[in-house]
């Protein structure tokens, strides 16, 4: 089976991961025509999936066997518009909890320029 991280919206987008632990989250893409809304400039809808990936795969990672993690709220700033580049987004934990986590993400530049600010809350779900 494919990787699950690296499938489905997140491979449509061409979005890499780049490093992954309970701790910290990289992923990597470029910027394409493809993900463009119609004034030229990255779609705010593939900031947020980067976002939502990121915090995800950490929340996963840390909550590990106890159970399953999904989001159930994401706020994003975009900041600075982007047409062209390379862009990382780097998720850290803000808070984990028994019930719920939250992280931050950012998203930067080749020029290390903030370009998007995210947090997503996640709620962790345990088998009954």
């Amino acid at each position: 089976m494919s990787n699950p991280i690296e499938m489905g919206l997140v491979k449509l987008l061409g979005i890499r991961v780049v490093e992954t632990s309970a701790d910290l989250v990289r992923l990597e893409w470029d910027v394409t025509p493809d993900h463009h809304q119609p004034y030229g400039i990255v779609h705010g809808g593939v900031h947020c999936t980067a976002i939502e990936t990121a915090a995800s795969v950490g929340a996963a990672l840390w909550f590990g066997d106890r159970g399953r993690v999904v989001g159930v709220s994401n706020q994003t700033d975009f900041l600075r518009a982007v047409s062209e580049g390379t862009l990382a987004a780097v998720a850290t934990p803000i808070h984990r909890g028994r019930s719920q986590q939250l992280w931050l993400v950012e998203i930067t530049d080749e020029q290390h320029r903030l370009i998007a600010r995210g947090q997503v809350r996640l709620q962790n779900l345990t088998p009954s």
